[in-house]
């Protein structure tokens, strides 16, 4: 008798203990609109494992089962695609219904089920989009505002520039604005920007952006690198480069490898979104450092040679480079937001300034802060101190300008005539 007990306790304990259905998620989220050759993806879990799932599409008196699944393995976790490539279903609503069912011993080894009905509606038109203004020319090295409709909501849109994309922000008449570079790395051959729109049933649109793309030269420059320097920055070569044995490969370790992942890092700060306002935060043109001679432009190209004069490495300066006297006080070039401080590679210690719609300053070699991140600054409010951080050889700024945190011409935006005619004229246009 007690054993038939014993073993009626451990029947109901493995029949008992898992006695709901399993999670299941769907991806995109439940939006009310699909697309027929959008991919769905579902996560499904339970802690007694996944033991089989079915989706079928059902409108009206008819269905059609587009996905039916048993696992040979009882995991805790399954993760299956689908699409409703295959079903032709016309334009229109219909039901989805997702049933899954766990591994557990309820219903006397049936399993729990957890089943969802979603109602769908199916769309297949693509957005339609009307560019309303373009830039008058978009220079190599240059920044472009447009300013479009779409037809329809979307859950992506903007400029998308060989592997780089730059998001269009929705406005308050209804209106899209993104703004855009012209990459110093493209030629007017090779810069062919798209425009793009994908609705939340998953159907895209994308057509070549006509633009005015024209050529812009820019200087070449020798620069020196003693043995001077190289001992002036030994201890922060050796921080950047520890693989490296000596001085100058570290130098140039610096100057290329840790370069490129500096690059990088920028870009991923500019794509964060929470570093972007979907709207201009500045009015007007921008400063520059007060009292400063320029000693590098933007754009240009650098041949490196050591103390022998022999070449040793080549880049492209990406910025301005403004000296005044050691640790000048450094003013914001306009209203903005704080979204970086601290030391980044070959830049040293650095400020990142968000302006909205992916617009950025860049402050870098700086001796000293007076903002953190989050802080909201002023046009010539003093953010820091000039100074000798990261590659920098004497005492001054490296000033930049990010679009999307690619480097883009200066000049253009501290040029109070450029930024009104290519830039706040274009903005404000009426739907």
């Amino acid at each position: 008798m007690l054993l038939i007990l014993a073993l009626a306790a451990v029947g109901a304990y493995f029949l008992m203990r898992d006695l709901s259905g399993p999670s299941v998620t769907l991806t995109p989220g439940n939006t009310g609109r699909i697309g027929l050759a959008q991919t769905m993806e579902l996560n499904m879990s339970d802690k007694s494992g996944i033991q089989s799932v079915t989706v079928t599409v059902k409108r009206g008196e008819q269905f059609m089962t587009v996905l039916q699944q048993a696992f040979p393995t009882l995991e805790t976790s399954q993760k299956v695609s689908f699409s409703l490539k295959e079903t032709r279903l016309p334009e229109g609503a219909f039901e989805l219904e997702i049933r899954v069912v766990d591994g557990s011993y309820a219903g006397f080894g049936r399993g729990n089920t957890t089943t969802l009905n979603l109602p769908m509606i199916l769309d297949s038109q693509p957005p339609r989009i009307a560019v309303k203004t373009g830039p008058p020319a978009l220079y190599r090295g240059g920044s472009g505002l447009i300013v479009y409709t779409v037809s329809e909501d979307v859950d992506k849109t903007g400029v998308q520039v060989g592997d780089l994309f730059f998001p269009g922000y929705k406005q308050d008449n209804g209106g899209y604005v993104c703004l855009f570079p012209f990459p110093i790395s493209l030629t007017t051959g090779s810069f062919q920007p798209e425009i793009m729109a994908r609705d939340l049933a998953g159907n895209l649109t994308s057509s070549r952006l006509l633009v005015h793309a024209l050529n812009r030269n820019y200087r070449s420059d020798t620069l020196n690198i003693p043995e001077s320097f190289l001992n002036f920055k030994a201890d922060e070569l050796a921080q950047l480069c520890p693989e490296e044995s000596s001085p100058l490969t570290q130098y140039l370790c610096a100057n290329n490898k840790v370069r490129i992942g500096n690059d990088a890092k920028l870009i991923e700060v500019a794509s964060n979104p929470a570093n972007v306002s979907p709207r201009f935060l500045w009015k007007g043109s921008f400063r520059s450092l007060p009292r400063a001679a320029v000693k590098a432009n933007f754009g240009d190209f650098r041949t490196y040679v050591d103390g022998d004069k022999q070449k040793i490495d080549e880049q492209t300066h990406m910025g301005l480079d403004l000296a005044s006297v050691a640790h000048a006080e450094v003013p914001a070039s306009q209203d903005g937001r704080v979204v970086w401080v601290d030391y980044l590679g070959i830049h040293g210690n650095m400020i990142l300034i968000e302006h909205g719609l992916g617009l950025m300053t860049q402050y870098s070699h700086l001796s000293e802060y007076s903002v953190k991140v989050g802080d909201v600054v002023k046009a010539g409010q003093i953010i820091g101190r000039t100074g000798t951080s990261g590659l920098a050889g004497g005492d001054h700024l490296h000033f930049g300008v990010l679009v999307g945190g690619i480097p883009v011409q200066p000049l253009e935006w501290l040029d109070a005539s450029w930024v009104k005619n290519n830039i706040t004229s274009r903005q404000n246009i009426s739907f």
